[in-house]
C-alpha cells in the first residue's frame, strides 16, 4: 500500500498492485462499461459548465440518470419521482447547489479515500472504487451504472444521496440495484422551479458537505 496527500489536504492510499482509475480519462479505462465511460465523461463536463472546481456525487448522479436507463429505471423502481430530481439537479447553479461552491465533498461515510483524483472529490472518487470492487465481487470484468448507483447509497451524507433524499427517494437495505428502494416523503428542497420562473426554492435544500 502507498499513500500520498493531495493538495486540498485529503490523505489518500491506494493499492499498488492495482492501478487507481484515471476517472479524467475514463475511456482508456476497460473496467468501465462503455456507458459508464460517458457518464464519467459526462459529469467531468458538467462540472466545467458548472464551474465547479470538482467533480462530486451529484455531478455523478446527474450523468447517470441522463446517460443509463437501466440505472435510472432502479433508481425510481415506480416511485416516479425521477424527474423531480432531475429538476434539482439541473437547477443545482442557481438553488440548493449553491451552498456547495467552493467547498469540498467529503462525506466520511466511507472508511478509507482510495486513489482520489485531482479534480474529483474524495467521495465521487470513492464511489467510483466502490463500483469497480463491486464488479470484481460478483465477476464481472467492468462495472456498470447500477454498480455507481448501490455505491452511492452505501454514502448516505455524500451529497447524491442528499438529493435523493430531498425527492422522497430512498434506497431498499441492500441499495438500489435490487429495486427494493421506497418512496419516502419529500425533503426540504421544495418544488424545482419551472421555466420562466425566477423565485427562489421555497425550502433548504440538501445540507452541505
Amino acid at each position: 500500500m502507498r499513500g500520498r496527500r493531495w493538495p486540498d489536504g485529503v490523505a489518500v492510499v491506494y493499492n499498488s498492485r492495482r492501478p487507481p482509475p484515471d476517472l479524467n480519462h475514463p475511456a482508456d479505462d476497460p473496467r468501465l462499461t462503455v456507458e459508464m465511460r460517458a457518464v464519467v465523461a459526462g459529469a467531468r463536463r458538467r462540472a466545467v459548465r458548472d464551474g465547479d472546481r470538482q467533480v462530486d456525487t451529484a455531478h455523478l448522479l446527474h450523468s447517470l440518470l441522463e446517460r443509463d436507463p437501466a440505472a435510472r429505471a432502479a433508481c425510481d423502481a415506480g416511485t416516479g419521482r425521477i424527474d423531480r430530481v432531475l429538476g434539482y439537479l439541473v437547477q443545482r447553479s442557481i438553488g440548493y447547489g449553491m451552498r456547495w461552491s467552493g467547498s469540498v465533498e467529503n462525506s466520511g461515510a466511507l472508511p478509507l479515500v482510495t486513489a482520489v483524483t485531482p479534480g474529483w472529490s474524495p467521495a465521487a472518487t470513492a464511489a467510483m472504487r466502490a463500483a469497480m470492487a463491486t464488479a470484481r465481487r460478483d465477476g464481472r470484468d467492468r462495472a456498470g451504472g447500477t454498480d455507481l448507483l448501490d455505491a452511492l447509497a452505501a454514502d448516505p451524507r455524500c451529497r447524491a444521496m442528499q438529493v435523493l433524499r430531498a425527492a422522497g427517494i430512498e434506497p431498499g437495505p441492500r441499495g438500489f440495484a435490487e429495486g427494493r428502494q421506497r418512496a419516502a416523503g419529500p425533503g426540504d428542497l421544495g418544488a424545482p422551479r419551472t421555466p420562466g420562473d425566477d423565485s427562489r426554492y421555497r425550502g433548504d435544500g440538501p445540507v452541505a458537505s
